[in-house]
């Protein structure tokens, strides 16, 4: 996701760029983009975090889980807070999509540091992120500050922009966002599966879905169905997208907070069980979450 978030600034902002990434090929790739686009110049790769925080003002990372934050940013040696050494105004930008204490706790120590930090979690996939038409739901702590992230980077990188209220509120609407996508898309996977085994055509009963009640997004834009849909995973093997184990990780969050503030999330609880044991399989653990529709065809009687 970092990377094609990354590529659209830099092909229309061409600002400067200090990149950073635990995975060499993924900087690498970065740089020979720049070459590409003829902006070699605007692009450096640093050895840490707390290298990038040296040289940057404004800062924007993208992350698999809490413990990888809390680390980017709070490591005393490497960490981005590290790198600020006591500048104030520095923007934090945090597009991971985590748990919220984690994102308020990290916040809240960034802000005793002089810095700004918002939370600005995603949704609409690498696909999404490639077209710059991906929806950012932002947790600041003011409306100022807000204004300023979505008109100098965030409608560069995506087309919905939302203030969600202060901070941490971001992750707040993607848990709940991917609770419900990954409801439907076990819902999308069970009834084009049903359909299909009875007999119907899959591109029909698509049709007949995406005209009808049963309409979503999981049926109409991202279906799990082979062949319904040109260019989506389901059509290549299911490779690419947004992983299994990323869902049970975002389902995982969702529960978490269901508990915490006691909400009854029967469904989300079900889907998580399910994308849980649907990662841990070899087979699955790096297929896309739309996978889950192979999976139940593989579990069904033949």
């Amino acid at each position: 996701m970092g990377f094609p978030m990354a590529s659209n600034l830099l092909r229309k902002t061409e600002s400067p760029f200090v990149v950073y990434d635990t995975h060499a090929p993924t900087t690498l790739k970065f740089t020979q983009l720049a070459k590409e686009l003829k902006l070699s110049k605007n692009v450096s790769v640093a050895a840490t975090p707390r290298d990038v925080a040296a040289e940057c003002d404004v800062i924007v990372t993208m992350l698999p889980a809490g413990p990888h934050v809390r680390s980017v940013y709070l490591d005393e040696k490497n960490g981005l807070l590290a790198g600020i050494n006591g500048r104030v105004n520095v923007l934090l930008i945090d597009s991971s999509t985590i748990d919220v204490a984690t994102s308020r706790h990290v916040a809240e120590i960034a802000g005793q540091a002089g810095a700004v930090m918002l939370d600005a979690p995603v949704s609409g996939g690498t696909l999404g992120a490639e077209a710059g038409t991906l929806t950012f739901m932002v947790g600041s702590p003011t409306i100022e500050t807000f204004t300023l992230a979505k008109d100098t980077l965030f409608v560069h990188m995506g087309k919905n922009i939302v203030h969600c209220g202060t901070v941490g509120n971001g992750q707040v609407a993607k848990i709940c966002n991917n609770m419900m996508l990954g409801i439907s898309m076990i819902a999308a996977a069970e009834t084009m599966n049903l359909g299909v085994r009875l007999g119907m055509d899959p591109k029909l009963l698509a049709g007949i879905i995406n005209t009808s009640s049963g309409r979503s997004w999981s049926t109409d834009t991202y279906n799990p169905c082979p062949g319904v849909l040109p260019n989506v995973p389901a059509s290549r093997d299911y490779t690419g997208g947004f992983g299994t184990s990323l869902m049970a990780k975002d389902l995982s969050l969702a529960v978490s907070a269901a508990h915490e503030s006691k909400s009854t999330v029967t469904l989300g609880a079900v889907a998580h069980q399910i994308y849980n044991q649907v990662s841990t399989q070899k087979e699955y653990k790096i297929k896309d979450f739309s996978s889950i529709y192979k999976w139940l065809n593989d579990n069904s009687e033949k």
